[in-house]
């Protein structure tokens, strides 16, 4: 190596003087190598990104390897991942809109309600609420399952948190991601959206892990054999009729739930009605996937480090499953008072189905019954708590 190459690097003009053709031509190799190496993602990466990249990669083998809600798990963990990549500006906020990154313009759709209320109608098209028009009781369960939120939003004020942000943080324990991401954009806490979301889907995709040790611990193997009476038959004129009294009764009492609600009810009558098997057929598979795509993606976008990596999330993370949790326990102790009021017919198990993860809670339910009774079959009395959850 010539005496002074590496000075040379950095001195282009002084290099023509003193070297050969050749020389300058691997220096300007050097030179062009050292500015791209400067303008990649590489020059750029951080250890908060990295961590963040390896969290999602946690999910991902959680989504594929766990099968762990994949449909929301894979395309949040994914989304994650690209927000973190060092310089790519999938995020970038820009005026006018159509030229920031491609995830923030999709974002729009969170910050808009607009995936949340279409989500709200594909599970209105796949949901029967059948069992809850049979058992309307099944209202008081599902009621009775929200007690986690409210005691997850006293815990957040007192761990810090401002009224909204604690009301944002504490709809977790309703287990229902669509509901957790409209609520924190109407309360204005988009700072707050990415943690509340990873924490809500990834405790919806917990369900299996979290709930039956709750479940058994608060219930006697006697009271886990109950049989239930079969639910009575319930006809076509009531089930078109009940997504149209609930959308009045619910959205006249609390108008500001008619986003939700009345595409959840609209879902629905498109089931029930039995004119529209198109339309039904295209919300429940087609829209339903689609929008779930957009919405885990840039969900998942909202995850950079900055925003992440902070004592805040982890406080959000510990709220959830304490609301969670608490809203499980609320279910299946209000259920053991109806066991005992009505004299052992009802089967405490299916009070934890009142939280809002359709139908995974009320498959939670079954499972944990046919443990005690392989030949006890909860499923369609747990749906009534269920279905009552999505609405509570």
């Amino acid at each position: 190596v010539p005496q002074g190459f590496f000075h040379n690097l950095i001195q282009p003009g002084l290099a023509a003087h003193t070297m050969g053709a050749g020389a300058v031509g691997v220096m300007n190799f050097f030179e062009i190598l050292k500015e791209l190496l400067a303008q990649s993602g590489f020059a750029a990466l951080t250890w908060r990104s990295c961590v963040m990249i390896l969290i999602a990669f946690v999910l991902l083998y959680l989504a594929i390897k766990k099968q762990f809600e994949p449909l929301l798990l894979l395309p949040i963990a994914f989304g994650m991942f690209l927000a973190n990549l060092p310089l790519a500006d999938l995020m970038k906020e820009s005026e006018p809109w159509y030229t920031a990154g491609v995830l923030r313009i999709i974002y729009g759709g969170v910050k808009s309600s607009l995936f949340p209320c279409l989500i709200f109608m594909a599970v209105g098209a796949m949901t029967d609420f059948g069992p809850l028009i049979a058992n309307p009781v099944s209202l008081l369960l599902g009621a009775a399952a929200q007690f986690g939120i409210y005691g997850a939003y006293f815990m957040a004020i007192f761990m810090g948190f401002n009224d909204k942000a604690a009301a944002a943080i504490s709809i977790i324990g309703g287990a229902d991601g669509p509901t957790s991401i409209f609520l924190a954009g109407k309360l204005g806490q988009t700072g707050l959206m990415g943690p509340i979301a990873v924490a809500a889907y990834s405790y919806m995709a917990l369900v299996p892990i979290i709930q039956p040790p709750i479940m058994k611990l608060l219930t006697t193997k006697e009271e886990r054999e109950i049989r239930m009476e079969q639910l009575r038959p319930v006809s076509k004129l009531e089930k078109i009729l009940f997504p149209v009294v609930v959308t009045i009764v619910v959205c006249m009492i609390l108008p500001t739930t008619a986003p939700l609600v009345g595409m959840l009810m609209l879902g629905n009558l498109f089931r029930e009605s039995g004119v529209v098997k198109q339309l039904t057929e295209t919300a429940s598979n087609a829209l339903m996937y689609i929008v779930v795509i957009f919405l885990g993606t840039s969900v998942g976008a909202t995850t950079s480090a900055e925003a992440f990596l902070n004592l805040d999330t982890i406080k959000i993370v510990v709220l959830g499953l304490i609301a969670f949790a608490l809203g499980t326990a609320a279910g299946v102790i209000f259920c053991k008072i109806m066991c005992k009021v009505t004299h052992g017919k009802v089967n405490p198990l299916i009070g934890s189905a009142g939280v809002s993860a359709v139908p995974m809670a009320a498959r939670v339910s079954q499972k944990v019954g046919s443990e005690a009774d392989p030949s006890n079959f909860l499923l369609m009395h747990a749906m009534g708590p269920n279905v009552a959850g999505v609405i509570g």
